[in-house]
Protein backbone atom coordinates (compact mmCIF):
# COMPACT_ATOMS: atom_id res chain seq x y z
CA UNK A 1 0.00 0.00 0.00
CA UNK A 2 1.64 3.54 -1.08
CA UNK A 3 1.51 6.46 1.10
CA UNK A 4 -1.68 8.66 0.13
CA UNK A 5 -0.42 11.84 -1.45
CA UNK A 6 -4.33 14.08 -0.83
CA UNK A 7 -5.43 11.44 1.93
CA UNK A 8 -5.82 11.76 5.45
CA UNK A 9 -4.97 9.27 8.23
CA UNK A 10 -7.76 8.99 10.32
CA UNK A 11 -6.81 7.50 13.94
CA UNK A 12 -9.81 8.03 16.25
CA UNK A 13 -9.62 5.40 18.93
CA UNK A 14 -6.05 6.62 20.72
CA UNK A 15 -4.80 2.90 21.32
CA UNK A 16 -2.27 0.83 19.74
CA UNK A 17 -3.60 -0.15 15.65
CA UNK A 18 -2.81 -3.18 13.87
CA UNK A 19 -4.84 -3.04 10.39
CA UNK A 20 -4.50 -0.19 8.21
CA UNK A 21 -6.66 0.29 5.41
CA UNK A 22 -6.84 3.03 2.50
CA UNK A 23 -10.08 3.68 1.87
CA UNK A 24 -11.10 5.03 -1.45
CA UNK A 25 -13.95 7.34 -2.57
CA UNK A 26 -15.63 7.35 -5.82
CA UNK A 27 -18.03 9.52 -7.27
CA UNK A 28 -20.36 10.68 -4.67
CA UNK A 29 -19.25 8.85 -1.82
CA UNK A 30 -16.07 10.99 -3.32
CA UNK A 31 -18.24 14.24 -3.02
CA UNK A 32 -19.94 13.48 0.77
CA UNK A 33 -16.34 12.54 2.50
CA UNK A 34 -14.71 15.44 0.80
CA UNK A 35 -11.35 13.78 0.10
CA UNK A 36 -10.52 10.80 -2.34
CA UNK A 37 -9.30 8.58 0.06
CA UNK A 38 -7.94 8.28 3.53
CA UNK A 39 -5.90 5.65 6.00
CA UNK A 40 -7.77 4.00 8.52
CA UNK A 41 -6.04 2.64 11.77
CA UNK A 42 -8.15 -0.11 13.26
CA UNK A 43 -7.48 -2.83 16.11
CA UNK A 44 -6.55 -6.32 14.91
CA UNK A 45 -9.09 -8.31 13.48
CA UNK A 46 -11.52 -5.54 12.27
CA UNK A 47 -14.33 -6.49 9.86
CA UNK A 48 -15.33 -4.15 6.53
CA UNK A 49 -18.48 -3.71 9.04
CA UNK A 50 -16.11 -1.74 11.64
CA UNK A 51 -14.43 -0.04 9.18
CA UNK A 52 -18.10 1.48 7.46
CA UNK A 53 -18.82 2.28 11.20
CA UNK A 54 -15.89 4.37 11.69
CA UNK A 55 -16.68 6.14 8.35
CA UNK A 56 -19.73 7.17 9.14
CA UNK A 57 -18.19 8.64 12.60
CA UNK A 58 -15.31 10.65 10.82
CA UNK A 59 -18.30 12.01 7.58
CA UNK A 60 -21.40 12.18 10.09
CA UNK A 61 -22.81 14.94 7.51
CA UNK A 62 -23.57 12.86 4.11
CA UNK A 63 -21.68 9.98 4.08
CA UNK A 64 -23.52 7.87 6.24
CA UNK A 65 -26.79 7.79 4.13
CA UNK A 66 -24.57 7.01 0.41
CA UNK A 67 -22.73 4.06 2.78
CA UNK A 68 -26.08 2.67 3.60
CA UNK A 69 -26.78 2.00 -0.56
CA UNK A 70 -23.07 1.19 -1.23
CA UNK A 71 -20.93 -1.38 -2.51
CA UNK A 72 -17.50 -1.86 -1.53
CA UNK A 73 -14.35 -3.84 -3.37
CA UNK A 74 -11.94 -5.37 -0.83
CA UNK A 75 -8.22 -5.37 -2.76
CA UNK A 76 -10.71 -5.37 -5.66
CA UNK A 77 -12.85 -8.09 -4.95
CA UNK A 78 -16.53 -7.43 -4.35
CA UNK A 79 -17.14 -7.69 -0.74
CA UNK A 80 -20.36 -9.89 -0.21
CA UNK A 81 -19.95 -10.03 3.62
CA UNK A 82 -19.44 -7.05 5.68
CA UNK A 83 -18.14 -9.33 8.73
CA UNK A 84 -14.99 -10.45 6.56
CA UNK A 85 -12.11 -9.50 8.23
CA UNK A 86 -9.86 -6.85 7.11
CA UNK A 87 -5.74 -7.63 6.12
CA UNK A 88 -3.64 -5.06 7.11
CA UNK A 89 -2.90 -2.78 4.36
CA UNK A 90 -6.14 -3.73 2.57
CA UNK A 91 -8.09 -1.34 0.19
CA UNK A 92 -11.43 -0.84 0.53
CA UNK A 93 -13.08 0.53 -2.29
CA UNK A 94 -16.65 2.65 -1.54
CA UNK A 95 -18.85 2.96 -4.74
CA UNK A 96 -22.10 4.34 -4.82
CA UNK A 97 -24.96 3.26 -6.83
CA UNK A 98 -24.34 4.14 -10.40
CA UNK A 99 -26.93 5.34 -12.80
CA UNK A 100 -26.83 4.15 -16.51
CA UNK A 101 -26.31 0.41 -17.14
Amino acid sequence: MGSPSSGQVADTQGEQHATTVLVRYFASARAASGIEEEVLRLPAGASVSEAIDELRKLHPAELPRILDAASFLLDGIAVRDISRQLPDGAELDVLPPFAGG
